[in-house]
């Protein structure tokens, strides 16, 4: 395998997740993951886990899927205030009633992780870092501790999500840390649907960012018509939060 392409973070967004596919069809682009966190925030929770489903995409859980599937009130999110906690009940419960117990039950099979050889690269993806399902990797984080995350694994490449902000970093010891962003919930700014390409050639990592257009409006209108809430529209719009 020379070529990986990798997403996740969809949270029952199902026009950002079929825009970000059409868009790997329009590109060939093969060897598909998902990293995880299929549902929570938006509004087609069923159509998001049917298609991925369907697609027999190998996909990781993430803690989203997690709480949802085990019909949870808890979706081992880390809340900056209790303002953002109370949304993030509210969402979770929207989520668990809406739900079919055929997809949550989906969701409890979900892997813990995805390993691949791509190159010469081993490459491990997690939704949030080898060590727990919803700790979060950002781009700051101290080389060492890295390291030790990258040793844990036995990983040349670690691939993430959860934190929906998308990076690459290469450490001193060569080896690479990748966070894929998300699809339908980003917050780096840019609202447009987010995925990653990797390329290797023997141990060179050639890494793709890729944005997506598509009717965030529609999707934030319909999040508007639900009791979901509404803030997270205006999320969806700006691209934050």
């Amino acid at each position: 395998m020379d070529t990986l392409t990798i997403f996740g973070d969809i949270h029952a967004n199902l026009p950002a997740l079929e825009a970000v596919l059409a868009d790997m069809d329009a590109r060939a682009l093969p060897n598909r993951a998902c990293l995880g966190d299929l549902v929570g925030y938006g509004t087609w929770p069923n159509e998001v886990v049917a298609l991925i489903e369907a697609a027999q995409i190998p996909t990781i859980m993430g803690n989203y899927d997690q709480g949802v599937g085990q019909d949870s009130d808890d979706c081992g999110c880390a809340y900056k205030d209790r303002i953002s906690e109370a949304l993030g009940k509210r969402s979770i419960a929207w989520s668990n009633a809406h739900t079919t117990a055929e997809h949550k039950a989906f969701l409890r099979t979900l892997s813990d992780r995805l390993v691949y050889t791509l190159g010469d690269l081993r490459v491990v993806l997690v939704h949030g870092s080898p060590r727990k399902i919803n700790e979060y990797l950002f781009e700051d984080r101290p080389d060492s501790s890295l390291e030790r995350l990258l040793d844990q694994v036995s990983a040349d490449v670690l691939v993430c999500g959860h934190t929906h902000l998308p990076y690459h970093r290469m450490l001193p010891s060569g080896r690479h840390v990748i966070n894929a962003g998300s699809v339908g919930k980003p917050k780096d700014g840019d609202p447009r649907a987010g995925y990653v390409v990797l390329r290797a050639i023997d141990r060179d990592l050639y890494v793709e960012f890729i944005r997506v257009s598509y009717d965030i409006e529609h999707v934030a209108q319909a999040i508007e018509a639900t009791t979901m809430p509404h803030e997270y529209a205006q999320m969806l719009r700006a691209g934050r939060g």
